[in-house]
């Protein structure tokens, strides 16, 4: 049986593998076999024996293939990820004696910068809600103080009337491993969190009450999809085309202020990063942004 025919039959072995003992779907097995292919056309055109020749040098000089074709390191580490599965199942059938993929890394996928919005997009959605209405004020409030604190959208969820610290202008919220941290509240924030307990949260309130700041019309607490769906409301309302999440809206006000000349070490502690380096992400965005202005309004750029 020549090298091809062998080679085949053990990738046959393999797909059925993952189908029968695995259960993986048809579409995830059929990128499992095109991206081992890609190795197997790699290996004959370097006239190397799959079974008693690869090694992880061989491995690496694919992955630099892989790098000068212009793949994406996401759809690289795919690749990868099938060629471990592989080599490993060969191993336990014996087939092999030693992994190549033993030594070998994943590529390490490039970070992505989180979306935010400029000022004037922020501005009109939250100017978007009709607060001559009981709706309008609260989503308003909400809005106002999701943007003002950067909070996640768990953390405005439960919010607690006693986490509201109106004459300081402070909230104090629980965030990710139970930590508490107190965040400042603006002018506006505060005014529009004032007029909804005024003249909007004690029409709501359930019969046996509810310690949730921000209510539903049934007296509940908000979920984060009722959140999300209410911005989106909004975001169209604005005539807004990117998508917004309120996770963007905590992306922008960490972006904002530090545009605005606010150190870093400040902004890891309003958002809750346990690590700077999770802050330092928005350093690159305001980077970028300030790049974007200068190409814009520079001739010469």
């Amino acid at each position: 049986m020549n090298q091809a025919s062998r080679i085949d039959d053990y990738l046959s072995d393999f797909l059925r593998f993952l189908a029968i003992d695995k259960g993986l779907s048809q579409n995830t097995i059929a990128n499992y076999e095109l991206d081992l292919k890609k190795f197997f056309r790699f290996c004959q055109i370097q006239n190397m024996d799959l079974l008693s020749q690869i090694d992880t040098d061989l491995v690496r000089l694919f992955i630099a293939s892989l790098n000068k074709a212009g793949y994406a390191a996401s759809t690289a580490a795919r690749i990868l990820s099938s060629l471990r599965a592989f080599f490993h199942f060969l191993m336990v059938e014996g087939v092999v004696s030693k992994n190549p993929m033993a030594l070998i890394e994943s590529p390490k996928k490039a970070r992505t910068l989180p979306h935010s919005l400029s000022m004037a997009e922020v501005e009109a959605i939250l100017a978007a809600p009709n607060t001559d209405t009981k709706f309008g004020i609260r989503d308003r409030a909400m809005f106002e103080t999701l943007y003002a604190t950067g909070l996640r959208v768990s953390e405005l969820a439960n919010l607690s009337l006693g986490d509201l610290h109106l004459d300081l202008r402070f909230i104090q919220t629980l965030g990710k491993g139970n930590k508490e941290r107190m965040v400042p509240l603006g002018e506006e924030a505060v005014f529009w969190i004032e007029k909804y307990l005024d003249q909007v949260r004690d029409g709501w309130l359930p019969k046996a009450g509810s310690d949730y700041l921000f209510l539903t019309q049934r007296g509940k607490a908000f979920t984060r999809q009722g959140i999300w769906k209410t911005l989106n409301k909004y975001v169209s309302l604005a005539g807004i085309q990117k998508k917004v999440s309120p996770h963007v809206l905590r992306h922008s006000f960490a972006t904002h202020i530090l545009e605005n000349g606010a150190d870093l070490r400040l902004v890891q502690e309003l958002l809750g990063h346990e690590n700077i380096s999770t802050t330092q992400i928005y350093t690159h965005i305001s980077h970028y942004r300030l790049q974007e202005v200068y190409r814009k309004s520079f001739p010469g750029a």
